[in-house]
């Protein structure tokens, strides 16, 4: 049986796991947009989370999410480095639970 919140050690649920993967600024943001828009370049990923986030804390996320197997990088050998990400199985099938979450967002925001 799955340890829930009432169990021993929270840290030890599955909430706990899924929300240490998910925290985090932007790392929700990368994932919708590589969610809505499939294989997205560093500098796309830049200017679609339309904030002034800076190269390394992007490069951070970048990174914390494929150690997490979330997303992959593909990257091209080639003059400038040509570098792309996109979402893999298990990245994917997190969205219909951040779905979940802005769907409940949008029915109970004030």
């Amino acid at each position: 049986m799955a340890k829930c919140i009432g169990d021993e050690s929270f840290n030890d649920t599955g909430l706990f796991y899924t929300l240490k993967l998910i925290k985090g600024k932007y790392k929700m943001r990368v994932l919708y947009t590589l969610m809505e828009f499939g294989v997205v370049r560093f500098e796309e990923m830049k200017r679609y989370l339309g904030e002034k986030i800076s190269y390394r804390m992007l490069s951070s996320t970048l990174k914390e999410l494929e150690a997490d197997n979330l997303i992959k990088r593909k990257e091209y050998a080639q003059l400038p480095l040509k570098v792309e990400y996109s979402l893999t199985e298990r990245g994917k099938s997190l969205i219909p639970l951040l779905d979940g979450l802005c769907q409940w967002g949008d029915e109970h925001k004030s």
